[in-house]
């Protein structure tokens, strides 16, 4: 896949969630780094956008273009993101999915 080598966290398959999902491909430990999410700059929404805020409450789009953009949504989520690098919120056992918040319940 997009992520680089063979000692790569992470891997996609089918997920029972939805389409394809990013998967363990090894244990990742709580608090440790999975990876950065890739992606040019865009300004409109799309099925892989990733928006993060930014410094004055400025959001930024970024269309993704590795392996993290298969995250999917959990209300009950293994990682979450910090920027655009994503960090395990517990230990994450090979084969499990992982799962970040999408924030849709925010107000």
């Amino acid at each position: 896949m997009d992520q680089a080598g063979d000692n790569s966290p992470v891997r996609v398959g089918d997920s029972p969630i939805h389409g394809k999902g990013l998967f363990a491909s090894r244990l990742i430990r709580a608090g440790e780094l999975i990876g950065h999410y890739e992606g040019k700059q865009v300004s409109e929404d799309g099925m892989h956008v990733l928006w993060v805020e930014e410094e004055d409450n400025h959001w930024v789009g970024y269309e993704g273009s590795n392996d993290m953009r298969f995250m999917n949504h959990d209300d009950h989520p293994n990682a979450e993101l910090d920027g655009r690098d994503c960090y395990a919120l517990e230990d994450i056992p090979p084969g499990r999915e992982i799962t970040i918040d999408y924030g849709w319940n925010e107000t």
